[in-house]
Parts: C-alpha cells; sequence; structure tokens
C-alpha cells in the first residue's frame, strides 16, 4: 500500500457521541469504534467481511468511519444483503479506509486520496468550511487509536 502524505485542515467539528481522541491512545481502530457506541452496524460489518484483524493491524490507517445513522439511512435492505455478501461488503468497507495517518490538519489542501480498496475518494469543503468525503460530511475528526485515526462521517460512501 502507498503512502500517502497530506496537508491542513483547520476544522474540528463535534458530535453528540463525542469520543475523547486522547482516551484511546492504547486501543486499536476496532476497538475504538466499538467502545464508541456509535458505529454498531460499522463493527457488525468489518466482522462480516473478516476485516477485523486487518483493522487490529499495525497500520497506520485512516477510517472513514460511518455512524449507526448512516447506515440506517440506506434504503431498506440494504445492509442486510451488504452482510450476507462479504466480499462485495469488504470492498465497499475499504473504500472507507485510507493507508497512513492522515490527521485532519492534513486533509484541507486535498482533492483526493487513495483507499485500500484501490479507488480515489473525493475530499471537497463546502460552503460552511466542512469536510466532504465522496460526499459524506465529516462530523467529527481525529480520534486517536493506537493504529491509526477515525473521521467520522454522517453516510456510506461507495467506490
Amino acid at each position: 500500500m502507498k503512502k500517502i502524505i497530506f496537508s491542513a485542515l483547520m476544522v474540528l467539528l463535534a458530535m453528540s457521541t463525542a469520543v475523547s481522541a486522547s482516551s484511546h491512545n492504547q486501543m486499536d481502530i476496532v476497538d475504538t469504534a466499538i467502545e464508541a457506541g456509535s458505529f454498531n452496524t460499522l463493527v457488525a460489518a468489518v466482522e462480516a467481511a473478516g476485516l477485523v484483524d486487518v483493522l487490529k493491524g499495525d497500520g497506520p490507517f485512516t477510517v472513514f468511519a460511518p455512524t449507526d445513522d448512516a447506515f440506517a439511512a440506506l434504503p431498506e435492505g440494504m445492509v442486510d444483503d451488504l452482510l450476507a455478501n462479504p466480499e462485495q461488503l469488504a470492498e465497499i468497507l475499504t473504500y472507507h479506509v485510507v493507508a497512513g495517518e492522515v490527521m485532519a490538519a492534513d486533509v484541507v489542501r486535498l482533492f483526493s486520496a487513495t483507499t485500500v480498496q484501490g479507488s480515489d475518494v473525493r475530499i471537497a469543503t463546502n460552503a460552511d468550511g466542512g469536510v466532504l468525503i465522496d460526499g459524506a460530511r465529516v462530523i467529527q475528526t481525529d480520534i486517536r487509536t493506537s493504529n491509526g485515526v477515525i473521521h467520522v462521517i454522517d453516510a456510506v460512501i461507495t467506490p
């Protein structure tokens, strides 16, 4: 996997289920997501796709993590269909992961980033200064883990 180098985003957004970045320095991406309590569907999907060991690996990884609400907004039955198709699910989930640690301050000058899945996600800013990843709004940034960083997004993105 190629290392991606990024620079500068000054927007830090909070979310009602905020997770303190400093409290997760010893936990990996998967354990941090489990403890947060707002990524139950994502964790179930990671398990169903057989990606737990990967996201518990050395990394570093940057994960654009959709919340449970983001998964709930998908068309009815889609989550169940994806959970029943681990190959397709893995393709979608790896589209949410970038190799390397990309902090919020690094994103602002980027227009895209290559995902572990192999495709690029589009990165843009909106009129209010927020950041969008393939149209999904970044609602919380820089949740540090022992093997990378999580940025919370409000939608599931697809390649």
